[in-house]
């Protein structure tokens, strides 16, 4: 079966960038859509970017403008590019796809391992 793998995440300074990176690993017939939702100890799960084939990206209000995603649909593949932390970003950031492998299953939702991000001086 499909699974997302996760790369990247680590401990970085106020300010400074991170880049995180996701990739459906297996066959897969169509991707309807990836991105990454994070949650933070004690709070919700909240989006963070989310980017359709052929459409624009759809980010969280709280990184517009520091948080950058682009997604290869041919390598089945994302980055989300983190500049401008700030300790309020801390959190694990879970990656987040909705595919189909074959003709024959419905659209599954998957999730990946989680990164974590810690932004702390």
């Amino acid at each position: 079966q499909v699974q997302l793998v996760e790369s990247g995440g680590g401990l970085v300074q106020p300010g400074e960038s991170l880049r995180l990176s996701c990739t459906a690993a297996g066959k897969i017939l169509s991707l309807y859509n990836m991105g990454w939702y994070r949650q933070a100890p004690g709070k919700q799960r909240e989006l963070v970017a989310i980017s359709v084939p052929g459409a624009t990206t759809t980010y969280g209000d709280s990184v517009k403008g520091r948080f950058s995603m682009s997604l290869d649909n041919a390598k089945n593949m994302a980055t989300l590019q983190m500049n401008s932390l700030k300790p309020e970003d801390t959190a694990v950031y879970y990656c987040y796809s909705v595919l189909r492998e074959d003709t024959f299953g419905s659209p599954r939702t998957l999730w990946g391992q989680g990164a974590q991000v810690t932004v702390s001086s």
